[in-house]
C-alpha cells in the first residue's frame, strides 16, 4: 500500500534550552559533528579516542586508567557502574533524595543485589550520619551509591564526606555526577570516589547520546575478581576496554558513534580551554544573576543556598499559576524551554537549567524578562 503522506526534511525551531537537559549545544560542537565520518578503527579516529580519554581525565580530575565514554546516554553510565560492580547477592546501600537515587535502587533490584535504601526528603542533601549508621548496621555492604547533583531536586550532596564514610566501612562507591561534571567542583581522585559517571547533554554543551565513566583501581580490581559474567554484554568493562585501551591494536566491540565522538571531543576541548575552575565560577555567577532576577519577581528557590546547584534551579510556582501553561507559553512565544517538576515536585516547581553554553547572561535575561512578561 502506497504511503500518501508527504514527507519532508526536518528543520526544528531554534530554542533556548534552559530546562534540566539537554542544554544548549555550542556552535563549535555542532560544527565538529558535521565533519566527514571516518571508520571507528581508522588510525585517525583511534588517535582521537586517546585524546578524548586524556581530556576526560582532566574533566573528572582523575588519573584513572579506566576512564572512557560509552556509546549510549547517561543512563547507560548508571547501568554500567552497577552491572560491572554488582554480583547477585551483593549488599548495596543506595541513598535516595530524588528520582535518580530511585533509579539507582532499581538497577540494584534488576541485578539481583540485596538492596538497602536510605531516604532523605526531596530538596535536601543525602545525610552522612544516616549513611554512617546504616553501614554500622550492615557491615557486609559491598557498595554505596548516591547522586552528587540530583537533577530532579537541584540538590548537591557532599561527595567527599560520603565517599570517606563508604571507604572507612570497606565499601566501594558509585557516584552519579551527570548534572555535575563541568558545572560544579568534582574531584574524583581527591575525594577517592570509585566509580563516577556523567553525560554529555548537561554542562558540557554537547548533544545527548554518550555517557562518561571512570573506574578507580580498586573498582577495576573488583570487576576482575568477579565470579559471574557481567549481566550486560554491551556494557561489560573488560570488553569495552579491549576496544578503548588496546595497545597497538584494538579489538572490535561495536561501531562507535564517530561524529558524536567528534562533538564530545570538541566539548571537552572547550572545557579545557576555559579551565575547570573558570567553568565552575561561570555557572555560579550566572546562578547569582538568575537568583537576583527571579527573586525580584517574587519567586522563591526551593533548595537551601548551602547545597543548591547553581546549574539546576528549582523554583516554586506562585499560588494560582498553572506551571504547565507558563511553560507552554514560554515555548510558543519566546522559544524558551524550562522544565517541569518530577515526583513529589510535579506541578509545584519549575526546573531552570544554566548548564554549559546555556550559562550565559543573555539567557538569564531572556528567562527573567519572559517570566516577568507572563506572570
Amino acid at each position: 500500500m502506497a504511503d500518501s503522506k508527504v514527507h519532508r526534511s526536518f528543520h526544528p525551531t531554534p530554542r533556548t534550552l534552559m530546562g534540566p537537559g539537554p542544554s544548549d549545544v555550542h556552535p563549535r560542537v555542532l560544527a565538529a559533528m558535521a565533519q566527514p565520518t571516518i571508520g571507528h578503527l581508522d588510525p585517525e579516529f583511534i588517535g582521537l579516542m586517546e585524546d578524548i580519554k586524556s581530556l576526560l581525565r582532566y574533566a573528572f580530575k582523575t588519573q584513572n586508567t579506566l576512564t572512557l565514554p560509552l556509546s549510549a546516554p547517561g543512563s547507560a553510565g548508571m547501568e554500567a557502574a552497577f552491572a560491572n560492580l554488582i554480583e547477585p547477592g551483593d549488599k548495596v546501600v543506595v541513598c535516595i533524595n530524588g528520582v535518580f537515587g530511585m533509579r539507582m535502587a532499581e538497577n540494584v533490584r534488576r541485578m539481583r543485589g540485596e538492596l538497602v535504601t536510605i531516604e532523605d526528603d526531596w530538596g535536601t542533601q543525602v545525610d552522612p550520619q544516616k549513611l554512617r549508621d546504616t553501614l554500622a548496621a550492615h557491615a557486609d555492604t559491598k557498595v554505596v551509591a548516591f547522586v552528587h547533583a540530583e537533577t530532579s531536586t537541584g540538590v548537591c550532596s557532599d561527595v567527599a564526606a560520603l565517599c570517606t564514610i563508604a571507604r572507612e566501612a570497606g565499601c566501594l562507591s558509585i557516584v552519579d555526577s551527570v548534572t555535575a561534571l563541568g558545572g560544579i567542583e568534582l574531584c574524583v581522585d581527591a575525594w577517592q570516589a570509585d566509580v563516577v559517571y556523567s553525560g554529555t547533554q548537561k554542562c558540557l554543551s554537547c548533544p545527548p547520546g554518550i555517557s562518561l565513566i571512570t573506574f578507580s583501581d580498586a573498582a577495576a580490581e573488583r570487576v576482575k575478581a568477579r565470579n559471574t559474567a557481567v549481566q550486560s554484554w554491551f556494557l561489560d568493562l573488560s570488553l569495552l576496554m579491549a576496544y578503548w585501551q588496546g595497545d597497538g591494536g584494538r579489538t572490535y566491540h561495536h561501531t562507535a558513534p564517530v561524529n558524536a565522538m567528534y562533538g564530545l571531543h570538541e566539548a571537552l576541548l572547550m572545557l579545557h580551554e576555559e579551565g575547570l575552575e573558570n567553568a565552575w565560577q561561570r555557572h555560579r555567577a550566572m546562578h547569582d544573576l538568575l537568583f537576583a532576577g527571579l527573586t525580584d519577581l517574587g519567586l522563591n528557590f526551593v533548595v537551601d543556598a548551602a547545597y543548591r546547584l547553581p546549574q539546576l534551579n528549582v523554583v516554586s510556582v506562585p499560588e494560582g499559576v498553572s506551571e504547565a501553561d507558563v511553560r507552554t507559553q514560554l515555548l510558543e512565544e519566546f522559544n524558551l524551554e524550562i522544565g517541569a517538576g518530577l515526583g513529589v515536585f510535579a506541578g509545584k516547581v519549575w526546573r531552570i537549567g544554566l548548564m554549559g553554553y546555556a550559562a550565559r547572561a543573555e539567557n538569564v535575561k531572556l528567562c527573567v524578562s519572559s517570566l516577568q512578561n507572563l506572570l
